[in-house]
């Protein structure tokens, strides 16, 4: 039976609205991205970076808590990129949303998750067996920082990455009797060493695919830019801890457990030219060397921290033996953590990508105000999808773990969901910190503030290779991520690197190593590390205690980066 005219007519209509309301979402018009809205790239540039000198003085100087510091920072970000820059407030609102949405999740999902399995491990006694476990190797809480946080939370960082590790670490480090700052504080630096290469190698073929790079080439250049600086972070650990007595006692020690990691992620990077084993191999063996070495010698004098039980009572929790199947037992909970996170960022991946049989449990949706209504400086439009990946997160990976930890270990359901909630009040400010940190990362990236930063930079020329480091230090700085900040820049290092005639490599290379050690006060890192050691409220603490350390270490990869450009040049 032929429709009706009147159906016919409403159909033609119906199609007419459907073309006329695709022909206006293809003509609106969009905001496009302004780098120099001063005329001096100069003085753009430094209007752009006051949002990041803000939060620094807000931590350090002000005192602020992180919350406080952060809401400062988003309020002046805002202003900034709607007067200055000319982000549309609609845009700002969407930046704002995209933020909270991704601080949410996947990120403030993921450190629910491990903090609530670090407290069921606790809650179900495990912890008094991992002192012993670790004492047992050394009492030297010199060396139990190098096991703990070096080489146990250089693993975690190639399994999970996205702040995992400092959670963990100083987590355990608090354990064992460390001043929690402190702790914090030393797994934000230990992270220096693996943090570059992220879960399963993900920053460095991020770099090499936005910058234009075969990833073997660039992972043999990670080796003579960042490798150096890996074995020394031991020492430096050693130096923060006991000075120059540190450094003299268990200095070579600490040196040999640096050129095993470092060695053997160079060995990874250049012979097999990939780099998602680099976080995983050399780790465990750094670990198993260290625990060797100290089976047949131990430190003359025994460090203690001050806020730690005394060396008598530290021997006196090692009368009681424990078997090697308690031992494991009791790290069951990180093993189960390691697996779990493997298996999601390897055999399972495809079975969670939107195409895999899975793929269904993903939502995703446009961020209104942003997506498609934006254009960067380069004429391409900007894309905004939140994905909200309920299944393939790292943060569920974390939950099965947690899962199999309550069902084997002597912990009632009705006791681990009590520490869930105990999580969630230890977690809500600093997720809450974390959203609005995200949040001024967005605005300062969608407004054109943090490209206006890097372009300003990359006009130095051939000075370039001195500040390219500092180019990724400010992307990890504002967005958190080593990964998001190659995002952000390995494009503009690669494509300046050819205008001064210095090889791509070196330059993406630099913005990585950059990266890690501004990843070393990111308020986000900063956050989960106060977090995990339920000192929420004393982010400016811990950023005064870190900062140095990462200015130091900034400072030495620009110079040897500058360097090496003569050298290679």
């Amino acid at each position: 039976m032929r429709p009706s005219a009147s159906i016919q007519h409403r159909s033609r209509i119906g199609r007419s609205n459907r073309n006329n309301a695709q022909t206006e979402r293809n003509t609106r018009p969009m905001w496009q991205q302004t780098y120099d809205p001063l005329n001096s790239p100069v003085l753009s540039a430094l209007v752009a970076a006051v949002p990041i000198i803000l939060f620094l003085l807000g931590l350090t100087v002000l005192k602020l808590s992180g919350l406080k510091s952060a809401l400062l920072t988003l309020g002046t970000t805002l202003i900034i990129g709607c007067a200055v820059f000319g982000l549309p407030i609609t845009a700002g609102a969407g930046s704002i949303l995209s933020g909270f949405l991704s601080g949410a999740w996947p990120i403030g999902w993921i450190v629910l998750m491990a903090v609530w399995l670090y407290r069921i491990a606790v809650r179900a006694g495990n912890f008094d067996i991992v002192r012993a476990s670790v004492s047992s190797i050394s009492n030297d809480q010199r060396i139990q920082v190098l096991l703990i946080a070096f080489c146990f939370g250089g693993f975690i960082e190639g399994a999970a990455g996205f702040g995992i590790p400092i959670a963990i670490s100083a987590a355990l480090l608090v354990s064992l009797g460390f001043n929690p700052l402190k702790a914090s504080m030393l797994a934000l630096v230990a992270n220096a060493a693996s943090g570059a290469y992220g879960a399963i190698g993900i920053p460095v073929t991020t770099a090499a695919k936005v910058g234009g790079l075969d990833t073997a080439h660039l992972s043999a250049g990670m080796v003579p830019v960042l490798q150096i600086f890996v074995a020394i972070v031991p020492l430096l650990m050693v130096a923060i801890q006991d000075g120059m007595r540190g450094i003299r006692e268990v200095g070579l020690v600490a040196l040999m457990t640096g050129v095993i990691f470092s060695g053997g992620q160079a060995a990874i990077l250049m012979l097999l030219g990939s780099p998602e084993l680099v976080d995983i191999i050399p780790p465990l063996l750094s670990l198993v060397a260290l625990a060797l070495v100290m089976q047949k010698w131990q430190p003359k004098h025994i460090y203690r921290e001050p806020t730690a039980p005394s060396l008598e009572e530290a021997q006196a929790q090692q009368s009681v033996k424990h078997t090697g199947a308690e031992i494991v037992k009791a790290w069951s909970p990180f093993i189960f953590l390691s697996a779990t996170i493997l298996l999601w960022s390897t055999a399972l991946k495809p079975v969670f990508a939107t195409t895999g049989p899975l793929g269904a449990a993903t939502l995703a949706f446009p961020i209104p105000g942003i997506h498609e209504a934006i254009t960067t400086g380069a004429g391409k439009t900007v894309t905004a999808m939140f994905s909200w990946n309920t299944l393939g997160a790292s943060g569920t990976a974390i939950l099965v773990a947690a899962l199999i930890t309550i069902l084997t270990s002597k912990i009632s359901w009705g006791e681990a969901f009590e520490e869930l909630g105990g999580t969630w009040n230890q977690l809500k400010m600093p997720i809450l910190m974390i959203c609005l940190v995200m949040s001024v990362a967005n605005v300062m990236n969608y407004a054109g503030m943090t490209t206006s930063i890097a372009l300003a930079l990359a006009a130095a020329g051939p000075v370039f290779p001195l500040l390219s480091p500092i180019i990724g230090w400010i992307g990890v700085f504002v967005t958190g991520s080593v990964t998001n900040a190659n995002v952000l820049f390995a494009g503009l290092q690669s494509t300046t690197a050819a205008q001064i005639a210095v090889d791509p490599t070196l330059l993406v290379a630099a913005n990585t190593a950059g990266g890690v050690m501004g990843k070393i006060v990111s308020p986000q890192s900063i956050a989960i590390a106060a977090a995990a050691v339920n000192s929420a409220g004393e982010e400016s603490k811990i950023t005064s205690m870190s900062i140095k350390y990462s200015a130091i270490l900034l400072g030495l990869v620009c110079v040897w980066s500058f360097a090496l450009s003569l050298m290679m040049g």
